[in-house]
Protein backbone atom coordinates (compact mmCIF):
# COMPACT_ATOMS: atom_id res chain seq x y z
CA UNK A 1 0.00 0.00 0.00
CA UNK A 2 1.04 3.50 -1.11
CA UNK A 3 1.71 6.07 1.76
CA UNK A 4 -1.03 8.39 -0.06
CA UNK A 5 -3.30 5.36 0.10
CA UNK A 6 -2.28 4.52 4.01
CA UNK A 7 -2.94 7.94 4.81
CA UNK A 8 -6.13 8.25 3.31
CA UNK A 9 -7.42 5.22 4.62
CA UNK A 10 -6.57 6.21 8.45
CA UNK A 11 -8.14 9.71 7.57
CA UNK A 12 -11.57 7.66 6.58
CA UNK A 13 -10.83 5.15 9.83
CA UNK A 14 -10.58 8.91 11.81
CA UNK A 15 -13.86 10.12 10.29
CA UNK A 16 -15.50 6.51 10.33
CA UNK A 17 -17.62 6.87 13.52
CA UNK A 18 -18.97 10.30 12.58
CA UNK A 19 -19.71 8.67 9.01
CA UNK A 20 -21.32 6.00 10.42
CA UNK A 21 -23.72 8.40 12.43
CA UNK A 22 -24.60 10.54 9.03
CA UNK A 23 -25.42 7.53 7.34
CA UNK A 24 -27.60 5.51 9.89
CA UNK A 25 -28.92 8.69 12.03
CA UNK A 26 -29.65 11.96 9.19
CA UNK A 27 -29.13 10.09 5.80
CA UNK A 28 -31.51 7.19 5.97
CA UNK A 29 -34.11 8.56 7.75
CA UNK A 30 -33.36 11.55 4.83
CA UNK A 31 -34.65 9.17 2.87
CA UNK A 32 -36.95 7.17 4.53
CA UNK A 33 -38.87 10.04 5.00
CA UNK A 34 -39.19 10.86 1.58
CA UNK A 35 -40.48 7.12 0.62
CA UNK A 36 -42.68 7.19 3.23
CA UNK A 37 -44.28 10.67 2.06
CA UNK A 38 -45.86 8.40 -0.46
CA UNK A 39 -47.05 5.82 1.62
CA UNK A 40 -49.91 5.30 4.42
CA UNK A 41 -47.85 4.38 7.40
CA UNK A 42 -49.07 3.58 11.41
CA UNK A 43 -45.81 1.98 12.53
CA UNK A 44 -47.54 -1.04 13.13
CA UNK A 45 -48.63 -2.45 9.80
CA UNK A 46 -45.93 -2.29 6.76
CA UNK A 47 -45.74 1.25 5.02
CA UNK A 48 -49.00 0.47 2.01
CA UNK A 49 -47.72 2.98 -1.21
CA UNK A 50 -50.59 5.45 -2.33
CA UNK A 51 -48.98 7.97 -4.32
CA UNK A 52 -49.66 11.38 -3.84
CA UNK A 53 -52.73 10.95 -1.50
CA UNK A 54 -50.92 12.44 1.32
CA UNK A 55 -49.99 15.62 -0.60
CA UNK A 56 -53.12 15.98 -2.10
CA UNK A 57 -54.99 15.74 1.23
CA UNK A 58 -52.71 17.94 2.81
CA UNK A 59 -52.96 20.87 0.45
CA UNK A 60 -56.65 20.72 -0.97
CA UNK A 61 -58.58 18.99 2.08
CA UNK A 62 -57.20 19.75 5.33
CA UNK A 63 -57.93 22.94 6.89
CA UNK A 64 -55.68 22.22 9.80
CA UNK A 65 -52.53 22.61 7.56
CA UNK A 66 -53.33 26.07 6.44
CA UNK A 67 -54.25 27.19 9.70
CA UNK A 68 -51.53 26.00 11.11
CA UNK A 69 -48.97 27.31 8.31
CA UNK A 70 -50.61 30.81 8.73
CA UNK A 71 -49.78 30.61 13.15
CA UNK A 72 -46.46 29.78 11.80
CA UNK A 73 -46.21 32.65 9.20
CA UNK A 74 -47.68 35.48 11.40
CA UNK A 75 -45.86 34.65 14.36
CA UNK A 76 -42.21 34.86 12.22
CA UNK A 77 -43.98 38.47 10.34
CA UNK A 78 -44.02 39.81 14.09
CA UNK A 79 -41.14 37.80 15.96
CA UNK A 80 -38.17 37.67 13.69
CA UNK A 81 -37.73 41.74 12.94
CA UNK A 82 -38.28 42.40 16.65
CA UNK A 83 -36.15 40.11 18.23
CA UNK A 84 -33.46 41.16 15.45
CA UNK A 85 -33.74 44.74 16.27
CA UNK A 86 -33.71 43.78 19.84
CA UNK A 87 -30.69 42.05 19.82
CA UNK A 88 -29.14 44.58 17.69
CA UNK A 89 -30.27 47.68 20.06
CA UNK A 90 -28.93 45.37 23.27
CA UNK A 91 -25.15 45.27 21.10
CA UNK A 92 -25.23 48.10 21.13
CA UNK A 93 -25.61 49.45 24.09
CA UNK A 94 -23.72 46.56 25.76
CA UNK A 95 -20.82 47.74 23.53
CA UNK A 96 -20.50 50.96 25.06
CA UNK A 97 -16.95 51.33 27.60
CA UNK A 98 -18.68 52.01 31.19
CA UNK A 99 -18.22 50.59 34.00
CA UNK A 100 -19.35 47.26 35.14
CA UNK A 101 -20.44 46.07 31.32
CA UNK A 102 -19.50 42.90 31.83
CA UNK A 103 -21.84 41.83 34.48
CA UNK A 104 -25.19 43.67 31.97
CA UNK A 105 -24.23 41.44 29.62
CA UNK A 106 -24.34 38.35 31.54
CA UNK A 107 -27.30 39.42 32.62
CA UNK A 108 -28.84 40.16 29.17
CA UNK A 109 -27.08 36.58 28.28
CA UNK A 110 -28.31 34.51 30.89
CA UNK A 111 -32.02 34.24 29.72
CA UNK A 112 -30.99 32.79 26.41
CA UNK A 113 -29.51 29.60 27.95
CA UNK A 114 -32.16 29.10 29.87
CA UNK A 115 -33.84 25.55 29.01
CA UNK A 116 -36.81 25.92 26.68
CA UNK A 117 -39.12 24.03 28.82
CA UNK A 118 -38.01 25.78 32.26
CA UNK A 119 -38.51 28.99 30.59
CA UNK A 120 -41.99 28.37 29.24
CA UNK A 121 -42.92 26.88 32.61
CA UNK A 122 -41.41 29.92 34.58
CA UNK A 123 -43.76 32.18 32.03
CA UNK A 124 -46.88 30.26 32.49
CA UNK A 125 -46.58 30.90 36.47
CA UNK A 126 -46.01 34.63 35.99
CA UNK A 127 -48.77 35.01 33.49
CA UNK A 128 -51.28 32.54 35.24
CA UNK A 129 -54.40 34.72 35.24
CA UNK A 130 -55.16 33.88 38.66
CA UNK A 131 -51.79 33.86 40.66
CA UNK A 132 -49.61 35.33 38.48
CA UNK A 133 -47.26 38.35 39.22
CA UNK A 134 -48.10 40.08 36.08
CA UNK A 135 -51.76 39.95 36.01
CA UNK A 136 -51.22 40.63 40.67
CA UNK A 137 -49.04 43.62 39.60
CA UNK A 138 -52.04 45.29 37.34
CA UNK A 139 -54.29 44.79 40.10
CA UNK A 140 -52.67 46.81 42.59
CA UNK A 141 -53.19 49.76 39.85
CA UNK A 142 -57.03 48.59 38.95
CA UNK A 143 -56.41 47.10 35.66
CA UNK A 144 -57.90 43.59 35.11
CA UNK A 145 -55.22 41.51 33.20
CA UNK A 146 -56.00 39.50 30.65
CA UNK A 147 -55.75 35.89 30.52
CA UNK A 148 -52.53 35.59 28.67
CA UNK A 149 -52.30 32.07 27.81
CA UNK A 150 -55.71 30.84 27.08
CA UNK A 151 -56.99 34.00 25.05
CA UNK A 152 -56.60 32.89 21.26
CA UNK A 153 -55.58 37.14 20.96
CA UNK A 154 -53.28 37.11 23.88
CA UNK A 155 -51.50 33.97 23.66
CA UNK A 156 -49.34 34.82 20.35
CA UNK A 157 -47.97 38.01 21.96
CA UNK A 158 -47.04 36.24 25.00
CA UNK A 159 -44.84 33.40 22.58
CA UNK A 160 -43.29 36.51 20.54
CA UNK A 161 -42.61 38.42 24.34
CA UNK A 162 -40.90 35.10 25.44
CA UNK A 163 -38.86 34.86 21.94
CA UNK A 164 -37.83 38.96 22.76
CA UNK A 165 -36.75 37.98 26.40
CA UNK A 166 -34.11 35.07 24.71
CA UNK A 167 -32.26 37.83 22.52
CA UNK A 168 -29.60 37.77 24.23
CA UNK A 169 -28.09 34.76 22.16
CA UNK A 170 -28.19 36.89 19.05
CA UNK A 171 -26.73 39.62 20.98
CA UNK A 172 -23.50 37.95 21.87
CA UNK A 173 -23.47 37.27 18.06
CA UNK A 174 -23.61 40.94 17.29
CA UNK A 175 -21.45 42.30 19.95
CA UNK A 176 -18.95 40.02 18.29
CA UNK A 177 -19.33 41.16 15.25
CA UNK A 178 -19.51 45.39 16.40
CA UNK A 179 -15.98 44.14 18.29
CA UNK A 180 -14.19 43.43 14.65
CA UNK A 181 -15.26 46.21 12.65
CA UNK A 182 -12.30 48.61 12.96
CA UNK A 183 -11.78 51.70 14.91
CA UNK A 184 -9.92 54.13 12.62
CA UNK A 185 -13.23 54.15 10.38
CA UNK A 186 -14.86 55.73 13.22
CA UNK A 187 -11.88 57.98 13.95
CA UNK A 188 -11.99 59.12 10.48
CA UNK A 189 -15.67 59.54 10.79
CA UNK A 190 -15.03 61.93 13.50
CA UNK A 191 -12.13 64.02 11.98
CA UNK A 192 -14.83 64.48 8.95
CA UNK A 193 -17.50 65.92 11.86
CA UNK A 194 -20.37 62.75 11.36
CA UNK A 195 -23.07 62.91 14.22
CA UNK A 196 -23.07 59.35 16.08
CA UNK A 197 -26.37 58.50 13.86
CA UNK A 198 -24.32 58.51 10.94
CA UNK A 199 -21.55 57.26 11.69
CA UNK A 200 -23.98 54.35 12.80
CA UNK A 201 -25.77 54.62 9.41
CA UNK A 202 -22.86 54.35 7.19
CA UNK A 203 -20.54 52.29 9.05
CA UNK A 204 -21.94 50.49 12.11
CA UNK A 205 -24.86 48.77 10.08
CA UNK A 206 -22.99 47.83 6.83
CA UNK A 207 -20.15 46.53 8.58
CA UNK A 208 -22.72 44.74 11.07
CA UNK A 209 -24.71 43.63 7.97
CA UNK A 210 -23.20 39.98 7.54
CA UNK A 211 -23.84 39.43 11.09
CA UNK A 212 -27.67 40.53 10.46
CA UNK A 213 -28.04 38.24 7.54
CA UNK A 214 -26.79 34.93 9.56
CA UNK A 215 -29.13 35.68 12.51
CA UNK A 216 -31.74 36.82 9.95
CA UNK A 217 -31.38 33.40 8.34
CA UNK A 218 -31.47 31.60 11.32
CA UNK A 219 -34.45 33.23 12.85
CA UNK A 220 -36.68 32.05 9.75
CA UNK A 221 -35.12 28.50 9.90
CA UNK A 222 -35.60 28.19 13.48
CA UNK A 223 -39.74 29.73 13.62
CA UNK A 224 -40.28 27.40 11.29
CA UNK A 225 -39.10 24.75 13.29
CA UNK A 226 -40.77 26.30 16.25
CA UNK A 227 -42.29 23.36 18.68
CA UNK A 228 -41.46 23.92 22.19
CA UNK A 229 -42.62 26.43 23.84
CA UNK A 230 -46.37 25.92 22.16
CA UNK A 231 -46.34 21.90 23.24
CA UNK A 232 -45.60 23.40 26.87
CA UNK A 233 -48.30 26.35 27.00
CA UNK A 234 -50.85 24.24 25.14
CA UNK A 235 -49.98 21.04 26.42
CA UNK A 236 -49.92 19.32 23.10
CA UNK A 237 -52.95 20.74 21.81
CA UNK A 238 -52.40 23.98 19.87
CA UNK A 239 -54.84 25.57 21.79
CA UNK A 240 -56.46 28.00 22.89
CA UNK A 241 -58.65 27.29 19.40
CA UNK A 242 -55.44 26.61 17.08
CA UNK A 243 -53.45 29.91 18.36
CA UNK A 244 -50.83 28.01 19.10
CA UNK A 245 -50.84 25.65 16.00
CA UNK A 246 -47.67 25.84 14.78
CA UNK A 247 -46.59 23.69 11.71
CA UNK A 248 -44.11 21.72 13.82
CA UNK A 249 -46.23 20.99 16.19
CA UNK A 250 -49.32 20.23 14.05
CA UNK A 251 -46.66 17.71 12.28
CA UNK A 252 -46.03 16.13 15.54
CA UNK A 253 -49.68 15.49 16.64
CA UNK A 254 -50.25 13.86 12.92
CA UNK A 255 -47.21 11.53 13.49
CA UNK A 256 -47.78 10.59 17.68
CA UNK A 257 -51.10 11.59 18.14
CA UNK A 258 -52.91 10.30 14.99
CA UNK A 259 -49.86 8.09 14.31
CA UNK A 260 -50.06 9.10 10.76
CA UNK A 261 -46.39 8.60 10.07
CA UNK A 262 -47.36 9.39 5.91
CA UNK A 263 -48.69 12.16 6.46
CA UNK A 264 -46.51 13.70 8.87
CA UNK A 265 -43.45 12.87 6.43
CA UNK A 266 -45.21 14.51 3.23
CA UNK A 267 -45.58 17.32 6.15
CA UNK A 268 -41.98 17.61 6.66
CA UNK A 269 -41.13 17.70 3.28
CA UNK A 270 -43.19 20.34 2.62
CA UNK A 271 -41.58 22.21 5.17
CA UNK A 272 -38.51 21.29 4.06
CA UNK A 273 -39.69 23.29 0.81
CA UNK A 274 -40.84 26.03 2.97
CA UNK A 275 -37.30 26.43 4.16
CA UNK A 276 -35.31 26.24 1.07
CA UNK A 277 -37.40 28.77 -0.61
CA UNK A 278 -37.89 31.12 2.03
CA UNK A 279 -33.80 30.84 2.48
CA UNK A 280 -33.37 31.24 -1.13
CA UNK A 281 -35.12 33.91 -1.16
CA UNK A 282 -33.06 35.75 1.80
CA UNK A 283 -29.75 35.09 0.07
CA UNK A 284 -31.22 36.53 -3.49
CA UNK A 285 -31.38 39.67 -1.68
CA UNK A 286 -28.06 39.87 0.40
CA UNK A 287 -26.50 41.54 -2.82
CA UNK A 288 -28.47 44.44 -1.85
CA UNK A 289 -27.79 45.08 1.60
CA UNK A 290 -24.99 42.79 3.06
CA UNK A 291 -21.36 44.30 2.62
CA UNK A 292 -18.44 41.78 3.43
CA UNK A 293 -15.96 43.75 2.39
CA UNK A 294 -13.79 45.99 4.81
Amino acid sequence: MSPKARENLTGYLFISPWLIGFFVFTLWPFLRSFYLSFCNYNIVQPPKFIGLANYQMMLFNDDLFYKSLWVTLRYAIVAVPLTLVVGVALALLLNLNVKGIAVFRTIFYLPSIVPTVAMTSIFMWILNPQVGMVNRILTIFGITGPAWLSDPVWTPWTLIFMAVWAAGGSMVIYLAGLKDIPQYLYEAATLDGASAWRKMRVITLPMLSPVIFFNLVMSVIGTFQYFTQAFVISNGSGGPEDSTLFYALYMFKRCWKYMDMGYGSAMAWVLFLIVMVSTGLIFQTQKRWVHYGR
